[in-house]
């Protein structure tokens, strides 16, 4: 590999080889077929099941070549105590720029040669300072979606504007976002298309900084067709389910999957723009989604999310100094100042019932406590939530049911597509441990690899003799 070689990792969250592999029969992914037929095709495999499964947990994996036992991150918003080098930080102290675009879970390690937009979940690493404008708008807008009320006024809306202003809205963006608007005023049905506008003002972000720093490594993180999995898959494919979705859910979200797979292809035709002859494309999704059939007995897994945080723990009996902060869907942090109060805390919380069953699940790590309500059937109008002493609330007036019933969950497959300039496209039969995608990633930049990394994918085996080859079919 040439050392001026470049790799942008578009790091699409969670979409299916399934239905990869059936939209681009059915013409509908021009792009993403052309990105195929153009590159080292393989499927990857996480090495853990269960709760451990979940993207956070699996993309820290991607950027460290360390599986979940030996990077210990199980939650989100972990992942600046990893201390262990990711790629960007093998690049970095290289001495060749980085550009981290939206990327789940992560850290560095100081100092960092580049330009810097975590996840819009991350409370504890902070966005490149030229970045802050967009990264609370984009934070604000994912962390509140269910409420559909962001905590943005009209300053952070002004700063946003002129922000983007300057770097590099495009008017294909301008254009989406009119016509979202539009649509809405007519069928606000619709406003669950915003999702994808994030995306669409995120590359044009991407693309002003990309030109700007030339970095050697970079990457660009998307969520928003993982989201319509998870509450969409029912609506795509209902036969599969017991729980049947209502005739105004199908003719609402029937396609809604297929749209985030097409606006997704969209993106992979403008970076196969921006890329040159000496960058390389690497596709990953790091784990996929298949149907959540595991709740049709109980009408599917619904999810219940605080109304008003500050109420349900003064209902607990929550008195320590704390910040408590707005996650993924169901979930919340609590920060509190000491252990001993966050210990407090997370009995307060756990001794909650319904019935005999505990009602919220809270999981200390340190002084953080990361919370939801554990109950995923739908509760009947005078549920009762009741505390250790007696107290008693209704379960209604503290939690709000989120809107769509959850249909997709995690699969451990994922896909990895790498397309080098001037190299002939190969489609592997043998699946690579999810760990490798990191070695691998330094291999292409020229780099080596941390010894933690363990060794990279065999790209261009002609045979199956080591663990890590993978097999053209």
């Amino acid at each position: 590999m040439s050392s001026n070689q470049r790799v942008i990792l578009l790091e699409f969250n969670e979409l299916s080889p399934t239905l990869m592999e059936r939209f681009i029969k059915m013409g509908q992914l021009p792009n993403f077929k052309r990105l195929r037929d153009q590159s080292q095709v393989l499927i990857t495999e996480a090495a853990e099941r269960g709760f451990e499964l979940n993207p956070w947990v699996q993309w820290v994996t991607v950027h460290s070549g360390l599986n979940y036992a030996d990077h210990r991150l199980i939650e989100l918003d972990e992942g600046p105590l990893l201390k262990q080098p990711r790629v960007w930080d093998v690049v970095s102290q290289a001495g060749r720029p980085v550009w981290l675009c939206g990327s789940m879970n992560i850290g560095y390690q100081m100092p960092l040669n580049g330009v810097i937009m975590p996840d819009p979940w991350s409370t504890k690493v902070n966005a490149s300072d030229t970045l802050q404008p967009f990264f609370r708008f984009v934070q604000q807008n994912v962390l509140e979606h269910s409420s559909n009320r962001p905590a943005l006024g009209a300053a952070d809306y002004l700063k946003f504007l002129t922000f983007m202003l300057g770097h590099g809205l495009s008017f294909g963006t301008i254009t989406a976002i009119l016509r979202q608007l539009a649509a809405e005023r007519v069928d606000d049905s619709v406003r669950w298309k915003r999702a994808v506008l994030l995306d669409k003002l995120q590359f044009d972000v991407f693309r002003w900084y990309y030109d700007k720093v030339r970095p050697a490594f970079a990457t660009f993180f998307s969520n928003s067709t993982a989201h319509f999995q998870h509450y969409h898959w029912r609506e795509m494919e209902p036969d599969l389910f017991k729980s049947r979705p209502s005739p105004e859910k199908l003719a609402a979200h029937d396609n809604t999957i297929l749209f985030g797979y097409q606006e997704m292809d969209t993106l992979i035709g403008q970076f196969l723009e921006l890329a040159d002859r000496d960058t390389v494309l690497v596709f990953a999704t790091a784990i996929s989604q298949q149907p959540c059939l595991i709740y049709e007995e109980q009408g599917g897994k619904v999810m219940y999310r605080p109304s008003d945080m500050a109420r349900l723990l003064k209902f607990a009996g929550v008195t320590e100094p704390h910040t408590a902060t707005p996650l993924m869907a169901e979930v919340f942090n609590i920060q509190l100042r000491d252990e001993e109060a966050a210990r407090r805390v997370e009995g307060k919380l756990s001794e909650i019932r319904i019935g005999d069953r505990q009602a919220i699940l809270a999981q200390r790590k340190e002084t953080l406590l990361t919370v939801k309500c554990q109950l995923h059937e739908r509760q009947p109008q005078g549920a009762e939530l009741k505390r250790a002493d007696g107290t008693t609330a209704n379960f209604h007036e503290l939690f709000f049911e989120l809107e769509d019933v959850k249909s997709g969950m995690h699969h451990p497959d994922g896909m990895l597509w790498i397309r080098i300039p001037g190299t002939a496209p190969r489609c592997y039969e043998n699946k690579v441990p999810l760990a490798a995608v990191a070695p691998t990633l330094l291999q292409l930049l020229s780099l080596p690899a941390p010894p933690q990394m363990g060794r990279p994918i065999s790209l261009f085996a002609a045979d199956a003799a080591e663990p890590h080859e993978a097999v053209p079919v």
